[in-house]
């Protein structure tokens, strides 16, 4: 079987892809990015759709704020939060391709 060489990614770039898969890493953070492609929401929003309280929710989006991933505007006493990187929806694009669970190797 002959094997189609790709080609080599670079090394930025690799490093780049890490930096956003550890801060996309947590299933509350992907599901953030999840609920923010159909617009901007406030905290008690995401709550709602992550049946989580509202310091998780906070917490997790301070992180993804720290690494680029989501961005923030006040909006009255709200704020109102929505995805800064368009990369991330590739990435949860790719999780929805991937039809083959994940394991652990045994």
């Amino acid at each position: 079987m002959t094997r189609i060489r790709r080609a080599q990614l670079d090394p930025q770039l690799l490093a780049e892809a890490a930096q956003m898969i550890r801060a996309l890493g947590h299933p509350v953070r992907l599901k953030i990015v999840e609920l923010l492609e159909g617009g901007e929401r406030c905290v008690s929003e995401l709550q709602d759709g992550l049946d989580a309280s509202q310091a998780v929710v906070s917490q997790q989006l301070a992180r993804m704020r720290a690494a680029g991933i989501v961005r923030c505007r006040r909006d009255g006493v709200n704020m109102r939060y929505a995805i800064a990187d368009e990369r991330v929806i590739r990435v949860l694009d790719c999780l929805r391709h991937c039809d083959v669970p994940l394991r652990r190797a045994h």
